[in-house]
């Protein structure tokens, strides 16, 4: 079986954020302890995709498991099984997913760039949970909530303060399990207009086996429509600030954001244990 390492959220190899792409030939899931130990394996996000029948509202079934088990939504493990499939095909094409996030579409333009579209969490202002700028390594100017998204969005002084957060992560990792959390979203306005990129922010997960995720697409599904309130633009660029980084390009429209990047293939392999 085919298995894939892919950088997502970025042109260049060893940068953006990684994932392991499985595309299955059968219409349907092997055992899910089996899709557990493969991304234990890989030690990275791992998409899992099957085709559908042409009846289906969709054309590949689409699941995604860290190292500590199933995820709900991931935006650069959609966007790497986008490009895996583009890879394959070398033709442009929309691609519509059936996974536990709902139906999500991807679209491959002839340079390789790739939107997705997401469903919007745009986010509601809340009280800032105990001990977070503890946790965190600063003092948040705001904390909102950002509903069935499941992350906490904490807005702090600036950009600098974003790029030299230290979390303290066992504190983080109780908080978000105290709070029922996925992660945590620090944010900051971009320090300089003309940088390339309007916002930045990084993401903390501890508690779910990924202590800082290096670009984070479905925590910009609620950075979007924030920024794009606050700043008064419906298209904007964030610059997650990882020691990676990666741009995620951001379009609002209406309950939907389109968040489009590119991806890069560094790792075509065998995987050779297969379920069965």
């Amino acid at each position: 079986m085919r298995i894939r390492v892919i950088d997502a959220f970025t042109d260049r190899p060893f940068a953006g954020n990684p994932a392991a792409v499985c595309l299955l030939d059968t219409g349907a899931w092997p055992d899910e302890a089996w899709m557990r130990r493969v991304a234990a394996e890989m030690n990275l996000e791992t998409a899992f995709a099957h085709p559908l029948p042409e009846t289906s509202n969709a054309d590949w079934a689409l699941r995604w498991f860290t190292p500590a088990g199933e995820a709900n939504l991931c935006g650069h493990a959609t966007l790497a099984t986008a490009h895996a499939l583009y890879s394959d095909h070398a033709t442009p094409s929309t691609v519509r997913f059936a996974s536990p996030g709902g139906i999500l579409i991807a679209n491959t333009r002839h340079d390789g760039t790739i939107t997705l579209d997401f469903p919007a969490a745009p986010p509601t202002e809340a009280p800032a949970p105990d001990g977070i700028a503890d946790a965190l390594g600063a003092e948040p100017e705001a904390t909102y909530r950002t509903g069935a998204l499941g992350d906490l969005l904490a807005v702090v002084g600036g950009e600098a303060t974003v790029r030299a957060l230290s979390p303290d992560f066992a504190a983080l990792a109780h908080l978000t399990r105290r709070e029922v959390i996925r992660g945590v979203i620090a944010t900051a306005p971009a320090a300089h207009r003309d940088g390339g990129y309007d916002f930045v922010s990084r993401y903390f997960a501890p508690a779910n086996g990924i202590p800082e995720d290096p670009v984070t697409g479905s925590a910009h599904t609620a950075l979007a429509p924030y920024w794009s309130h606050r700043l008064g633009r419906d298209r904007l660029t964030g610059l997650q600030a990882s020691t990676r980084t990666g741009l995620v390009h951001t379009a609002v429209h209406g309950d939907r954001v389109h968040l489009t990047g590119h991806a890069v293939t560094v790792l075509d392999s065998v995987l050779h244990h297969t379920a069965g």
